[in-house]
């Protein structure tokens, strides 16, 4: 007798689980239960749609071969039934079965099942915000909310826009706005943008996009959204200031899809996901979970957390699609939250722990800056500020972080590799990578990272963070700043923060210029530091005992200059 198996949800985890199961049982009786009108929606790529990296809204629902996944598609390749604009309204653990709501004509339906698995995903938070209603107020997260933007810009119906939350989906939607000529505006109530960086490297991004055109208001919240004839003409800030607009994006995260679970007694975690074993199982054994409704381990801290990303769903998916046929074989270890985005000319990534996750969590680490390009510059190389954690106690990775104009995908890749193989850091500065000039220097950036801060734990070299200096600065603490570019360098470009100039061809000549007293703090800095260290290492091979490198240089200085 052919195994009967439920699929909730039809997004991203739905099918793959779905596929998964098919490819490893022929004679599975097989359904996905949908309650959208479309299947395997790419939302990841939604915003690129809305900007016209892409017209084809097919794409974004189709096979790399252009084949739409709709119910016909399913039945005709996977021989899998697909149930599109059906709800399912109550699930039956005791005697097995879900109840479904076609959504067109309100018919009741009941359903049987062998195994089950939940992927029905998560929704955009909204808070109770005055005037929510209002036309011309979306998230973006659906294939309505995408069509509802896409037809706002074609038809330039949108001339100043306000996108509330400046998290992944906040900045890549301003992004395809700005590109299209459209005034933007992002809300942020926390002081920096995408919050999953260390606030030195987020702000580089916001003076990149800022110099893009977008215009940024940190550390406010929404008030409420004001309107003229059932339209939004405006939000209103926490200090009572409004910005004029016609369209609102509100993105400013998800909560997971729980509600049937809930009812039906399956195991509801802290985050208010669904709890899951490695084997991607919920409290029910005959009832499995992927995507964003669930909670999952994660590989740092082991604690349960929400990872809503298109990525893991899918890998999620498939080990539950496995599973439901073949018993518990496959496992979901669990995630490092691990992400990318795409900024302009600029990309921002985090593999592991940022450092305010890493106090977050009590683990003492020594972290370390590293700026130089992804490749030779006779190769166009471009520009890469990266930063990286390592545990104190393990000497392992446990986090890095990279913003700038080079491959960004390539060191983060090359990050969660180590992270989750838990390779210690003098085995990462001797990693065996692929080099050549089209691809990377000669030691890549990501090895260079881990030279730098196996420096620091050697104690061959003190660097100081950007936003300690600028601490310092501001508390006019007594320090002797030293610029140590060429004189041409220093003309084009100063810092102004009350540096002394000495090249560092001339720091030798000059040690009669510097205090008498070798306690004094000197800190050295060039345009990516490399020089800057190189000074600190003569002034205390001249007795000085507290010199300081400023990390990154001028190039991770995300300050006014």
């Amino acid at each position: 007798m052919s195994k009967k198996v439920i699929v909730i949800g039809g997004s991203a985890a739905g099918p793959k689980a779905a596929a998964r199961a098919r490819r490893l049982d022929e004679f599975a009786d097989i359904t996905i239960i949908q309650k959208e009108p479309d299947f395997s929606m790419a939302s990841c790529g939604f915003p690129y749609y809305i900007e016209g990296v892409f017209d084809n809204r097919n794409a974004l629902i189709a096979t790399p071969t252009g084949v739409v996944r709709d119910s016909n598609f399913f039945l005709n390749a996977k021989n899998i039934k697909a149930k599109a604009n059906t709800e399912v309204i109550k699930i039956d653990k005791e005697s097995k079965q879900v109840v479904c709501k076609n959504l067109l004509d309100e018919s009741i339906d009941e359903m049987t099942y062998d195994k089950l698995i939940i992927a029905t995903g998560a929704t955009p938070k909204m808070p109770p915000f005055e005037g929510r209603d209002l036309k011309g107020i979306t998230t973006l997260h659906s294939m309505k909310d995408s069509d509802f933007l896409k037809d706002n810009v074609v038809q330039k119906k949108v001339k100043h826009a306000v996108i509330v939350g400046a998290g992944l989906i906040g900045i890549e939607a301003c992004e395809a706005l700005r590109k299209n000529g459209i005034e933007v505006t992002v809300i942020e109530m926390l002081p920096q943008i995408l919050p999953f960086l260390d606030i030195e490297l987020s702000k580089l991004v916001e003076n990149h996009a800022a110099s893009q055109g977008v215009n940024f208001i940190l550390e406010k919240s929404v008030s409420r959204f004001k309107g003229e004839n059932g339209s939004l003409i405006g939000v209103e800030l926490s200090d009572g200031s409004t910005i004029n607009c016609d369209l609102a994006i509100v993105s400013i995260g998800v909560n997971p899809n729980t509600i049937i679970a809930k009812q039906a007694g399956i195991q509801i975690g802290d985050f208010g996901g669904i709890i899951t074993n490695a084997y991607m199982q919920t409290s029910d054994p005959d009832i499995y979970a992927a995507g964003d409704c669930v909670e999952i381990n994660h590989l740092i801290t082991q604690k349960n957390t929400l990872a809503p990303m298109g990525d893991l769903a899918n890998l999620e998916a498939r080990v539950a699609g496995e599973n439901v046929i073949l018993g518990n074989t496959a496992v979901f270890k669990g995630t490092i939250q691990t992400g990318i985005c795409k900024i302009f000319d600029m990309s921002a990534g985090i593999s592991g722990f940022s450092e305010k996750y890493a106090k977050r969590e009590n683990i003492e680490y020594v972290s370390a800056m590293n700026t130089s390009l992804d490749k030779p510059g006779f190769m166009s190389g471009q520009l890469l500020i990266s930063k990286i954690l390592v545990d104190k106690k393990t000497n392992t990775i446990i986090g890095y972080q990279s913003v700038g104009f080079g491959d960004v995908s390539r060191q983060i890749a090359s990050a969660s590799i180590a992270i989750m193989g838990k390779l210690n850091i003098d085995d990462l500065a001797c990693a065996d990578m692929p080099y050549a000039p089209p691809f990377s220097l000669a030691i890549d950036h990501f090895i260079a990272s881990t030279h730098i801060v196996q420096n620091k734990i050697k104690g061959l070299f003190v660097g100081i963070n950007v936003r300690d200096v600028k601490q310092k600065i501001d508390n006019h603490e007594d320090c002797l700043i030293i610029d140590v570019r060429s004189s041409d360098e220093f003309r084009e470009l100063k810092l102004g923060i009350g540096e002394k100039h000495i090249p560092l061809g001339m720091l030798r000549k000059k040690l009669n210029e510097l205090p008498e007293d070798k306690n004094k703090e000197i800190i050295t800095y060039c345009k990516i530091s490399l020089r800057g260290y190189e000074a600190s290492l003569i002034l205390k091979a001249h007795g000085y005992k507290n010199v300081k490198v400023m990390e990154g240089g001028i190039m991770a200085w995300p300050y006014k200059k």
